[in-house]
């Protein structure tokens, strides 16, 4: 099953299946469309913490995440990781901005 995934500020939006984490859903559908690139890329396997993103709304399941890059009072406001996050529903998200 496929969720829409829409990026909170942008016109930018993009289908993300159940089975792809929102990286490989935004990367999978957004080939040669420079516009539809918000996520920041980085490792895609949650070492870096590149892809900082808020989940605004919808549901989703979480795989496990670094502490270092999604403290666990930062994961209970809905901030994680795009390429640890498989969607359940629709999503609103907002780009986090990088950390120093």
């Amino acid at each position: 099953m496929q969720h829409q995934v829409i990026v909170q500020g942008s016109a930018e939006q993009f289908p993300c299946s159940e089975d792809e984490n929102l990286l490989q859903g935004m990367q999978s559908r957004c080939v040669g469309t420079p516009m539809l690139n918000s996520i920041p890329v980085g490792c895609r396997g949650g070492g870096c913490g590149i892809c900082r993103i808020r989940v605004l709304e919808g549901e989703y399941e979480a795989k496990k995440m670094s502490r270092k890059h999604i403290p666990e009072r930062d994961q209970l406001q809905g901030i994680v990781l795009a390429c640890r996050i498989y969607p359940r529903s629709k999503l609103i998200i907002s780009v986090m901005p990088q950390q120093a």
